[in-house]
This record gives C-alpha cells, structure tokens and sequence, in this order.
C-alpha cells in the first residue's frame, strides 16, 4: 500500500469549536468557526450528503459567489447536494450545522426539493426568528451555550415538523450505509412502492433522485480519502468507481475543480477537526 501523504492544514488559525457533548436530535452535528480579522479566507464550499445551514452572529455576513451571482448573508441554508459556491470570510463568527435530510426536512419546514440544490438565507425560512437567534448567538459567552441554543432550537422544530416517508427515510438510510454504491434499483422493490413511486416521493423529499443520492455519497467517501492524501487511482478502486476518470469526472462535476485541487480546500481540511464522525452521510 502506498504512503499517505499528509498536507500542511490551510485552515491554521482558525478557531473551530465542537460541542464537549452529543447532541439528543437526530442526524444533526455542528461546529462553532471563527475566522479572526487579518486577510480574508476564500474557501470553496464542497457538497456534502447533508442539509448545511450556518448562522453568523457577529459583525460580518458571508460573502458568497454562485451560480446565482453574489449574495451577502448573515445565514444561509444549502440543499442536499448543492452547487459548489465560493465563500469569503473576513473575521467570520458563525454556527455550522450539518442536517441529515431526513431531520432537515422537518427542521426547515418544507421539502428538500425546494432548496433546488442552492443556497438561500435562512431567514426566508424562518422569518423573525433568525435574527433573534442570531442575537442570542452573539451574546452567548461560550460555545456550549451557543450549541445549546442551536440544539433547542431545532428540537423545537422537529417536534413540529413533518417527517419523511418510512419508505424515503429507509432507502436513504440504505444508500448511506452501502457508501453509495447501492443497486438503487432493487431499493423500490424492498419498499413495496413501483419504482416510479419511490423517485418521485424521494425526489421531492430529498432534493435528488435515488441514483443521484448514492453518486453524491460515494463522492463525498472519496473526496475525504483524496483530501487525506490517498492517491486518486486507488481511492476509485476502494470507492467503487469503474475507473480513476470516472472519479474525475464526479469530482469534478460536484466541486468544478481537479481531484488535485479539491484536495487541498481548506472547506475539507477542517472536517477532520470539525467533523470527526465517519464521512459518508448522515442518517
């Protein structure tokens, strides 16, 4: 087997919190950022098999570049698998949370599909609410306190939230567990339902297609052991691809840069920090 190769972390200086405790909500895991002032960071924000949602409670908002053009937030909310935007952080405080879609779902109050894969603000979700919380953020004293409030926060909603089908919620649990590499077209007969059926009702519940879940799970498997410093042709052959183009191509398609290049982005060098549970996708 050949070396790993580890690179230096282009997120030295930052402050990433974690909270000292497990969170009672399902399929939710955050972390605490702050960014101090100095030169401003720029850092490609990389898809992932989970809702983001980040909320900054101090003097500056995010600078975002997408598809849509520039925005300027204070919180943002991400769709399952969304596009690849780029972020400028100039001496960012903020509160990233990582949603299973299953939780995101009732969490956000409206079906996945509707985030179309971008990115919005929060508070078009929420309404009133963000700024408050937002407030409460900024005057909490520590980063337990600040998880805390995120963490009542959100169980409120859940609890008000509707949840996914049974049959949606195990097929993803089943993409999840399989890496992506699921014959998601036996997941419709394990269901019960015609296949038509569970795409059309995964599809709208989730913000992708079964086939499009699993390829964005088996991505992100691969994309961590690129960052880690595996090499590209045996990272396909662990991850199930056919061949080292084919993971080119969804690297490349998910992130719009190299497997050389996503591997150096600062968004994935801090998930071993700010996310050490196993990469792959929430359940």
């Amino acid at each position: 087997m050949r070396p790993v190769h580890r690179k230096a972390d282009p997120t030295a200086g930052w402050e990433i919190a974690r909270p000292s405790r497990s969170t009672a909500l399902p399929g939710l895991d955050m972390a605490g950022f702050r960014v101090h002032g100095g030169s401003p960071v720029e850092l490609r924000a990389i898809p992932h098999p989970a809702v983001t949602i980040a909320v900054a409670f101090g003097d500056r908002p995010f600078d975002i570049h997408g598809a849509t053009g520039r925005m300027r937030l204070e919180s943002l909310a991400a769709g399952l698998g969304f596009s690849a935007f780029q972020v400028r952080a100039e001496g960012i405080e903020c509160v990233q949370m990582r949603l299973s879609p299953l939780t995101a779902h009732a969490v956000l109050g409206l079906p996945l599909a509707e985030l179309r894969g971008g990115v919005i603000t929060l508070d078009d979700l929420w309404g009133r609410d963000v700024p408050r919380l937002r407030e409460r953020l900024h005057h909490a004293r520590t980063w337990p306190e600040r998880f805390a409030l995120i963490d009542g926060e959100l169980s409120t909603r859940l609890r008000a939230g509707k949840a996914v089908d049974p049959e949606v919620a195990w097929a993803w649990r089943r993409i999840v567990a399989g890496h992506g590499r699921t014959r998601v077209g036996e997941l419709a007969a394990r269901t019960g339902w015609s296949r038509r059926r569970l795409w059309s009702r995964f599809g709208a519940q989730m913000g992708l297609s079964p086939k499009r879940a699993a390829v964005l799970v088996r991505f992100d498997r691969a994309v961590h052991l690129l960052a880690r410093g595996h090499a590209p042709a045996r990272v396909a052959a662990d991850c199930g691809y056919a061949d080292q183009p084919h993971l080119n191509h969804d690297v490349r398609a998910f992130t719009g840069a190299t497997p050389t290049a996503a591997a150096t982005e600062p968004w994935l060098a801090a998930d071993d920090t700010a996310w050490p549970t196993a990469h792959g996708g929430a359940a």
